[in-house]
């Protein structure tokens, strides 16, 4: 049986989990390719790298993973042979149902209750994660929501609602898991952020908002971070088929001034969220995010569409691109 979490070859030094694999396969390839039999010998060392736990012995945190997408993240770090400790408002039968599921996979599953948006309940949560689980590799903040409407019409208190959980509750529950990380030497941290930031979206103005500053906040954590060992990347999903569209916060007042232009905008929005990308496919990648341990890279975008949107903002004038925004969701 090979043992594969960090493998030192002398070709190679020192290989990161997600690349063992490949690299490997791709070495034994160059040093058998004179065997005979090779044929059955490849096979045994392809269902062997199949059969691989890139992190088994590690520890993985979600928030707001009872359901959704943040569900099909722990999936898929279970999969991997990670133990996974999640949180949401509420563990209920979805969140127990959850924490089965999980565990069904052969490694240890906790949910914890915990509000995201509040430190104290932050500073809780993680002592009792570090109690359970012992150590903390890798940290994903899901936990978020949204709200539609026109800017006049949504109260203050609604915007500052959106930012405490989008926003806060990811700084929270950094500032629980950092000094953890960082006193081990390493560690890797996933933002759930959206395609919103980089492109913001007219009716959407303070989900995107929350999201733009998750983008920042990772950019410049990430350099903060980079001398210790830990790294941070944000992730930009597009339109996900989840219970996201069902809990948004609609404020439709001001449709009639606005010559029905937002219940149009969120109406065409619902639509791409309800024909979106599979939660479990989007849940897949964000864990292959999370793998990259050793990866600097501070920004991913899911899919070749929301690319190619992430793309033009970096080669469109400002205004070209907000009037193609305008012409999509804004009209």
């Amino acid at each position: 049986m090979i043992r594969l979490r960090t493998v030192k070859l002398v070709i190679f030094g020192e290989i990161p989990a997600a690349a063992e694999r490949f690299k490997i396969f791709f070495l034994t390839l160059f040093v058998f390719r004179t065997k005979k039999g090779k044929t059955e010998y490849f096979a045994n060392i392809l269902n062997t790298l199949k059969a691989m736990k890139l992190l088994e012995g590690k520890v993985a945190v979600v928030t707001g993973a009872a359901r959704g997408i943040g569900k099909a993240i722990a999936l898929e770090f279970a999969k991997e042979g990670a133990d996974v400790a999640f949180t949401d408002l509420v563990i209920d039968d979805n969140g127990k149902a959850t924490e089965a599921e999980i565990a069904a996979l052969g490694v240890k599953a906790r949910g914890y209750a915990s509000n995201a948006a509040n430190f104290e309940e932050t500073h809780k949560v993680i002592e009792e994660i570090v109690k359970d689980f012992g150590r903390i590799d890798i940290l994903v903040n899901n936990a978020g929501f949204g709200i539609s409407g026109a800017v006049e019409f949504t109260s203050t208190e609604d915007a500052k609602s959106l930012f405490d959980v989008n926003f806060f509750g990811m700084v929270n529950m950094n500032r629980q898991v950092v000094p953890i990380m960082r006193e081990a030497g390493r560690g890797r941290i996933v933002n759930l952020s959206s395609v919103a930031a980089p492109v913001p979206i007219p009716f959407q103005t303070y989900y995107s908002a929350t999201k733009a500053a998750v983008n920042a906040y990772t950019m410049a954590l990430a350099n903060e971070l980079r001398p210790f060992g830990v790294t941070v990347c944000a992730v930009m999903p597009g339109d996900i088929h989840t219970g996201f569209t069902a809990a948004r916060r609609k404020i439709g007042e001001g449709d009639d001034i606005y010559q029905g232009r937002i219940s149009r905008s969120v109406a065409r929005m619902e639509h791409d969220e309800e024909t979106g990308m599979d939660p479990a496919r989007a849940g897949g990648y964000v864990a292959r995010v999370a793998l990259r341990e050793g990866s600097h890279h501070p920004l991913y975008a899911i899919r070749i569409d929301y690319k190619f949107f992430v793309f033009l903002t970096k080669v469109l004038p400002a205004g070209a691109l907000n009037r193609l925004v305008y012409l999509i969701y804004g009209k």
